[in-house]
């Protein structure tokens, strides 16, 4: 198996979320595409968050690209210069207004590596305390979903958890965790 050859970049668009390139490659066939669009994001994370008292949390937020109103993981994008689990911790005190005592790494994935190259980084945090109200930015409508651990396998387990990746930290988790 080898990596196709790049041979021509051009960016279509260049915007804080939402980049976009089309890139001419040469296969290892020797075959030419002329088009291959590439999404560009930022890293992100998503985080398992359990509270003292053994609860995991959630958020609840409209998603326009799906249309839907979505009960997800709290995550969010890492900022340039900033570690993943910084990211985590802050991300969770923004959304959440809680702090952790533990954090794990449990798993990196991509979105989707057929046309876009982020990674995604799934931490588990434990012992939650809420300390503040949310600090939310401008764009963000988030309310703070509590569930216990039975209830959130069984949300899960209903496949009403939509966000992919959200579905497969769980997934991570409750296993790293011996809870599946």
């Amino acid at each position: 198996m080898e990596k196709w050859t790049l041979l021509d970049s051009k960016y279509i668009i260049q915007r804080p979320w939402a980049t976009l390139r089309v890139d001419k490659l040469q296969l290892p066939n020797g075959n030419i595409k002329e088009e291959y669009y590439v999404l560009e994001y930022p890293t992100w994370v998503n985080m398992v968050a359990f509270t003292e008292d053994n609860h995991i949390l959630f958020v609840r937020q409209y998603r326009h690209g799906a249309n839907n109103i979505m009960v997800e993981l709290p995550a969010g994008v890492v900022d340039d210069g900033e570690r993943p689990e910084e990211a985590a911790r802050r991300e969770l005190l923004e959304e959440t207004g809680y702090i952790f005592e533990y954090i794990e790494y449990i798993c990196e994935l991509y979105a989707n590596p057929a046309t876009s190259g982020n990674l995604t980084y799934t931490y588990v945090l434990k012992g939650g305390k809420k300390i503040q109200e949310q600090q939310l930015d401008s764009s963000e409508d988030i309310e703070v979903v509590i569930m216990s651990i039975e209830e959130a396998k069984q949300f899960l387990f209903d496949n009403k958890i939509g966000q992919a990746l959200h579905a497969s930290a769980l997934f991570y988790a409750f296993q790293k965790l011996g809870l599946l």
